[in-house]
């Protein structure tokens, strides 16, 4: 794939980040953070895109123009996908965007409707049992007595050991060529806030996470947009084949973000709701740094863990992989 096409396929997929019209001034904020960072990755400007998307300066007709095989439209098409699910699932401007894409791109109808259920599948799965779906609730309450008694606590020991699991399979999903292996990620690392909050007698709802990792600054547009884009500019993403064996030799497209933000933030859940969410949100967002920080240092070492994880996992099976998290 030549420069001009990955330029393209990045446009669309910022334009798929602004496509419901809801992105708050953080969520534009930590997009133009993202866009600032992929620019490090090659010689594509993106915070240009950016602004060129944001102030509406490209079309998407011209921007389909620069695909010219079926190959890169398809992926464009799953990339544009994954961003719009990554934060739940389609709202109807969104849909609409994305049917205009599928027309503008002249993709297969049949094999674009069947990729764009099973991102959407993955969007609503449920965190797990009694999980509340997508609808938002109030901030979470301690479960009552008897409830913290039926829960699944967890000891120390075994509550470090699925934190770290977790971030060596999130990590062995960044190995992977397909698009929708990226974006299984942002549901696994759900799951896993759910379980911690769950084993400390807290029920936790989407809506309850998702603003849990916006005050750690993991957001989940931009998380999957930046992953993706990695993979993307790495020459992994899409690959068949071969691809899988290539890139998990690759540095530049390695497994390092996903592991460390997937531990980082399973290891602050774990202090939070220990301590009865106490913590203010700027004593959250320097946690998470911080840990973060150790995170990226553990990641060389575990980098087998996770070259060895990704060469046993079977893509077709990704959705029953995030349900059983």
């Amino acid at each position: 794939m030549n420069e001009q096409e990955q330029q393209a396929i990045l446009t669309l997929c910022l334009m798929a980040a602004f496509a419901d019209g809801h992105k708050n001034e953080s969520e534009r904020a930590e997009l133009k953070r993202i866009a600032d960072a992929l620019a490090g990755e090659g010689s594509i400007n993106l915070a240009a895109l950016y602004q060129d998307v944001l102030l509406k300066r490209v079309s998407m007709a011209s921007t389909v123009a620069a695909l010219t095989t079926p190959n890169a439209r398809q992926l464009a098409f799953e990339m544009a996908v994954c961003v719009c699910d990554a934060d739940g699932v389609q709202s109807p401007a969104e849909q609409a965007f994305l049917a205009d894409l599928q027309s503008a791109l002249a993709i297969d109808l049949q094999q674009s409707a069947a990729y764009s259920r099973q991102a959407e599948t993955i969007a609503a799965l449920p965190l797990g049992a009694g999980a509340s779906g997508s609808t938002p609730l109030p901030p979470p309450a301690p479960a009552p007595h008897s409830a913290v008694e039926h829960a699944s606590t967890l000891s120390e020991a075994e509550m470090d050991k699925m934190i770290l699991n977790a971030a060596i399979l999130n990590g062995a999903l960044e190995l992977l060529p397909e698009s929708l292996s990226t974006m299984a990620i942002i549901p696994l690392q759900m799951k896993l806030v759910y379980r911690i909050g769950k084993s400390h007698g807290f029920e936790l709802d989407r809506g309850h996470i998702k603003d849990f990792l916006a005050t750690l600054g993991v957001g989940l547009t931009s998380q999957y947009l930046e992953q993706a884009g990695r993979k993307l500019l790495g020459g992994l993403l899409g690959k068949v084949g071969g691809g899988l064996l290539r890139g998990l030799g690759k540095q530049a497209v390695s497994s390092g973000m996903s592991f460390a933000s997937t531990y980082a933030l399973g290891h602050v859940a774990k202090r939070y709701y220990a301590g009865g969410r106490s913590f203010s949100a700027p004593m959250l967002r320097t946690a998470f740094d911080d840990m973060l920080g150790e995170a990226k240092g553990l990641q060389s070492r575990y980098l087998p863990d996770m070259q060895a994880k990704a060469r046993t996992l079977d893509t077709a099976q990704i959705i029953e992989l995030v349900r059983q998290g």
